[in-house]
């Protein structure tokens, strides 16, 4: 620790590694691209963006030290607790805090605050500038107590802030208001000062001495106290444990559901709302959730886009990818993690999908990406992690707490500004992050980055059932979550009529006639689905499946433009003279054929949706089964958006890199050529009043050695004087190369 530093740049430089590494985790901007030396931490460090970013990320009681800071820098400890009404221990934490993110650094006389911090906090408290005639010592509290009640009730108006005030000056020699009459004695007697003539400004010293030597009204030196109801952690993580189970049997149906009906890809990118509809009618889910949950398995890498080798002939669509073959492989806490993690670390805005103020906005286009809505969701969540186990609060307090621990993140985003809290709440119990309100313990792992939430989340999740009930009413009822080979059977031969605890199936002629037209026989249904039941094939079901695969086939479609071909006359007499049918224009060619100028996919649907039963004939006569393949997108690249942070093996080889950097410096003397540690130079010089020796390019591309004294900075020109003379000359900031200090 230095006690003697001059600037930040020499208070970082006598950090060590490990101080050095810390900061760079805490801060990860300053590490990207790494700094070439110290110096170049430094000035990076203060950076009006960087800094911004700092702030960002501190809670109240840091943000109020900080003002502290501004206002008695250089500061000791006790100058802090003083200014915050709390002990020199808590404030000594404080601000420790703050120099270790390189906010403020230690000089022999105090704590200083970086140079931009100033900059980007602004009017610190709401105090005023420091006044120029205001008493001092003993004679301001005298002057102070002998107030009047007007004098005092306009100084008190401006205690707290805003320090500025609209108060007209008192016209000369006429008659004046008596407001404008006490502002003038206040004036006059150092307590306020004008500011122009239709404003007053109430002096730092005042305010400070009105205030009672306090920053705030109120000091926020602890986060406050949450109101919350308490669950028991077992039924909380017993709730989310059923959520993930529903999480992954909706995502597995999106991808069994595209995987065999991929939806076009919009020409402006994303899924059309009629697909989006129509899936979330099939998941019997919101329109919200199922954009949810399509956002989600996108970033999980399981939807992609597939454009079949950008040939011509197959359109583009959304399809799963192969990576989602791995994923359904997976066990069942594999697989919530996979899910829980994309959901945590994604862009996208599912909250965004609808009709808004610039147009529609359509789930999975480029118009749901919104960074501000991940941040809301980290900083919900990781507010509602610090409450207890089992802790449900309420909407107000979660509010309050997250206003303290973020408080200028909170003021600029506001409600508006990406995910609210609620819909973070939301989105976190549709994922099995919480349960019944409550974060349970596989979502605090997530919260908290630890690798073992899925093993946290296997034994929660109901473990998947092989096996149905077969019902006389021609459905099946699953008492649990299908997986496996059953989950692929009954996919195949019914459709889903309910979903819930126990899952319900209605078998029909169509979802028969599917596995029919993979070839399957009516002995081989029987058979499967004999395996799979615990209650044996009810006879009605067997009638079905019999009846169908008597039907089915008879008539056979090619191509023709397309022909129908069958051995019955009495069916082919049918069809010929069915209504329904009237669109495909039957031409009799012999007893068994009819041919149609329609193409023969259409002939073949028509007939289907008559419920004929045909089955396609082959280019060579034999018959021609449906594929079973499924579309499977290729494994998507990387996304664009990404976030990583700075771990501590990066860290450390940064800041190996920046000590051999400041060796390098050190003996070849060249001086600074970073631009950004050169423009942060030329401000500290300024702001010193210290001389520099700088490379400056001129128009011939010719660089000269200058030697100046700073004066301003300003609009990317600086204004300084050279050598030893008066007059002040322009330079153009990106023009000078190189600066370094003049011994």
């Amino acid at each position: 620790m230095s006690e003697g530093a001059r600037s930040l740049a020499d208070d970082l430089r006598s950090r060590s590694d490990d101080e050095l590494a810390a900061l760079l985790q805490d801060r990860p901007d300053l590490a990207r691209p790494a700094p070439a030396d110290v110096t170049a931490l430094a000035a990076r460090a203060t950076t009006r963006a960087s800094v911004q970013r700092a702030l960002d990320g501190l809670d109240l009681a840091h943000l109020q030290a900080l003002e502290a800071l501004l206002v008695a820098s250089p500061a000791a400890a006790a100058d802090v607790a003083a200014l915050l009404g709390t002990d020199e221990r808590t404030a000594d934490g404080l601000t420790g805090h703050l120099r270790h993110l390189a906010l403020c650094w230690r000089s022999p006389e105090g704590m200083r605050p970086g140079r931009a911090v100033a900059d980007v906090v602004g009017v610190p408290a709401g105090l005023g500038p420091v006044g120029e005639r205001v008493p001092v010592g003993r004679d301001l509290r005298t002057a102070l107590d002998g107030l009047g009640r007007r004098h005092r009730g306009l100084l008190d108006a401006l205690t707290w802030g805003p320090a500025r005030g609209a108060v007209a000056l008192a016209p000369a020699g006429g008659a004046a208001s008596p407001v404008a009459r006490a502002a003038t004695e206040l004036v006059e007697a150092g307590l306020l000062e004008r500011e122009d003539e239709g404003h007053v400004v109430l002096p730092r010293e005042v305010a400070l001495a009105l205030r009672g030597g306090r920053l705030h009204r109120h000091t926020a030196t602890a986060p406050p106290a949450v109101e919350h109801a308490r669950l028991d952690p077992d039924v909380v993580d017993a709730a989310a444990g059923g959520r993930a189970g529903e999480l992954i049997v909706l995502v597995t149906e999106i991808l069994d559901e595209w995987g065999t009906q991929p939806p076009r890809v919009l020409r402006s990118g994303g899924v059309a709302v009629r697909d989006l509809t129509r899936l979330a009618s099939h998941l019997e889910t919101s329109t919200e959730e199922t954009a949810w949950l399509l956002e989600v398995a996108h970033s999980a890498g399981l939807l992609a886009v597939d454009d079949g080798g950008r040939r011509s002939e197959q359109p583009t669509v959304w399809a799963p990818t192969v990576a989602a073959d791995d994923w359904l492989e997976d066990e069942a806490g594999a697989r919530w993690a996979a899910l829980a993690a994309a959901w945590w670390s994604t862009s996208a805005a599912p909250e965004l999908v609808g009709t808004a103020e610039g147009g529609r906005v359509n789930v999975l286009s480029t118009a749901t990406s919104h960074p501000l809505g991940r941040q809301r969701r980290h900083d919900t969540l990781r507010a509602l992690a610090t409450l207890p186990a089992g802790a449900v609060g309420t909407d107000e307090s979660l509010g309050e707490l997250l206003r303290w621990r973020h408080p200028l993140r909170s003021a600029r985003q506001g409600e508006g500004a990406g995910a609210s809290s609620a819909t973070v709440l939301r989105e976190a119990e549709w994922a099995g992050v919480t349960g019944r309100g409550a974060l349970s313990g596989p979502g605090r792992a997530v919260v908290e980055g630890t690798p073992d939430a899925a093993d946290l989340m296997a034994p929660l999740v109901a473990p998947a059932v092989d096996h149905v009930l077969l019902q006389a009413d021609l459905t099946a009822i699953a008492p649990g979550r299908l997986d496996g080979a059953a989950r692929s059977l009954l996919r195949l031969v019914s459709d889903v009529e309910s979903r819930g605890g126990a899952t319900v199936h209605r078998f029909s002629e169509e979802s028969v006639r599917r596995a029919l037209d993979l070839g399957w026989t009516a002995d081989r249904v029987l058979e499967e689905l004999g395996r799979v039941s615990r209650t044996g094939i009810p006879q009605p079901l067997d009638y079905l499946v019999r009846d169908v695969a008597r039907r089915h086939g008879a008539a056979r479609v090619g191509a023709c433009a397309a022909y129908l071909r069958c051995d019955d006359a009495a069916l082919l007499d049918r069809i010929e003279r069915d209504r329904a049918l009237g669109m495909l224009q039957w031409r009799r060619i012999a007893s068994t054929v009819l041919v149609s100028p329609v193409p023969a996919p259409t002939v073949l649907d028509l007939l289907r949706e008559e419920q004929y039963g045909p089955v396609a004939d082959g280019g060579d006569g034999g018959l021609e089964l449906a594929p079973a393949s499924r579309h499977r997108a290729p494994r998507p690249a990387a996304p664009a958006v990404r976030v990583s942070g700075v771990d501590e093996v990066v860290a450390r080889q940064v800041v190996g890199v920046m000590r051999r950097g400041e060796s390098s410096a050190t003996a070849g003397g060249e001086g600074i050529t970073d631009p950004v540690v050169v423009a942060a130079a030329v401000r500290e010089a300024a702001a010193d009043a210290q001389a520099l020796w700088i490379g400056y390019a001129d128009d011939a591309g010719g660089v000269s050695t200058l030697l100046v004294r700073p004066v301003a900075v300003e609009g990317g020109r600086v204004r300084a004087s050279v050598g030893d003379a008066d007059v002040s000359r322009t330079f153009s900031l990106h023009r000078i190369t190189r600066v370094r200090p003049a011994d």
